[in-house]
């Protein structure tokens, strides 16, 4: 019996001998170089091997907006096989600035509403760096400065890395806003564009009317009605979107026939987002997005109540409308227009009421602010050319209309 387990003891120890030698053996390679082109799966526990994805810029986006009206996006700069950058950040529903700039204009707020431990913006960047640093994505856990969930982040890069590299756009990132010059079929239709890692990454197509009432919240609130009295397909709004999506997945606009569940008009689209794009990047403006609006108290002289209607978009007035109403509830830019009211008689530039009006609407709009005009003590004002008429009770009411907010 002791003869027998000795052979057996001595087989066992002969075969793990071989087994150390052969693990020792000098000519075996030791690690394998992934070939560049292979693209593998990251894991906020697993380091990406080094050399695994090619050099270059990637980018993902999510599908769908979140509850908050965001939509997250991902740019990852990879160079010499090691991750050297990324940006988190994401689109708005209504387009506008990028989050990034959006919070660090103070408009996100985590800290005030939520009490966060710090800013989105800044927790971003700490996630970002967090995976340039270590080659790896983390968890909350893992990044102390940090409180918001990484999983999006995450998935992003994943998602990013996965598709390979796309390149750059041809566009400065920033936010990019047109709008048309008149109002067709009541509406003066407007494009504002989000271009991230220089791609459209967000579009947001809308209108305005008179009361600078927002054609998508109107059409919503079924005030439009495309379905029931036009036979369309589907409501404004819900095409407008296809057209939206159809060029952030092909940065270019499409026909009607190219992207199939649309019947409405395209052209005027086209032609704001080449506008926009045209125009260039524009900043994020001081005023909370919205309609706005102040009346005056008593009707005037000559029997109007003066009114004045602001729409304000990325923080930037981009449309007013000023006017007044008589006792029968007649539009006075309509009833000048149309030769009721007779200025034009008595102006000396030439110019009937309603395109003085419409001149110191376009003033506010480019100076961005109702105090910034030197008014005599008439109401007159030597500071716009295309207006003769006494100025001061529209810039009266235009300060009344923005210091009371946007309406509800």
């Amino acid at each position: 019996m002791k003869k027998q387990c000795s052979t057996v003891f001595l087989a066992v120890m002969l075969l793990v001998l071989i087994v150390v030698a052969t693990g020792c053996s000098k000519t075996e390679s030791k690690v394998s170089t992934p070939p560049t082109a292979v693209k593998t799966a990251v894991s906020p526990t697993i380091t990406p091997i080094l050399g695994t994805y090619e050099d270059g810029i990637y980018f993902a986006m999510e599908d769908d907006f979140d509850d908050s009206g965001w939509k997250g996006t991902v740019t990852v700069t990879v160079s010499g096989g090691r991750i050297t950058a990324a940006d988190w950040s994401g689109v708005n529903a209504n387009g506008g600035v990028d989050k990034k700039a959006y919070d660090n204009g103070r408009r996100y707020n985590m800290v005030r509403y939520a009490q966060a431990r710090a800013e989105w913006s800044v927790q971003a960047s700490d996630v970002e760096a967090y995976l340039v640093t270590h080659q790896k994505l983390g968890t909350v856990d893992e990044i102390a400065s940090v409180s918001i969930s990484t999983d999006s982040f995450n998935t992003l890069v994943e998602k990013a890395l996965n598709a390979g590299p796309v390149g750059r756009g041809p566009y400065t990132d920033g936010a990019y806003v047109a709008i048309a010059d008149t109002y067709e079929s009541d509406w003066k239709e407007f494009v504002s564009l989000t271009v991230i890692n220089g791609r459209i990454a967000g579009a947001y197509w809308s209108g305005l009317n008179n009361k600078n009432e927002e054609k998508k919240a109107y059409d919503r609130a079924g005030r439009y009605n495309m379905v029931k009295y036009g036979n369309a397909r589907a409501e404004w709004y819900q095409q407008a979107g296809d057209v939206e999506s159809y060029l952030v997945k092909h940065q270019r606009g499409g026909t009607v026939d190219e992207i199939g569940s649309v019947s409405i008009h395209v052209d005027p689209f086209d032609a704001l987002v080449a506008k926009a794009l045209a125009n260039g990047p524009v900043a994020l403006g001081p005023y909370a997005d919205g309609t706005y609006a102040s009346g005056a108290d008593a009707y005037d002289n000559g029997g109007w109540k003066g009114s004045v209607s602001l729409y304000v978009h990325n923080g930037n007035i981009i449309n007013v409308y000023y006017s007044g109403v008589d006792k029968d509830g007649r539009d006075k830019q309509t009833v000048a227009a149309e030769g009721g009211y007779g200025m034009i008689k008595a102006s000396g530039i030439g110019k009937e009421w309603h395109e003085q009006a419409q001149a110191v609407e376009a003033y506010l709009i480019k100076t961005q602010d109702p105090k910034r005009i030197t008014i005599k003590s008439d109401g007159h004002t030597d500071d716009i050319a295309g207006a003769s008429m006494t100025v001061s009770d529209f810039f009266t009411l235009a300060q009344k209309a923005l210091a009371a907010g946007p309406k509800k």
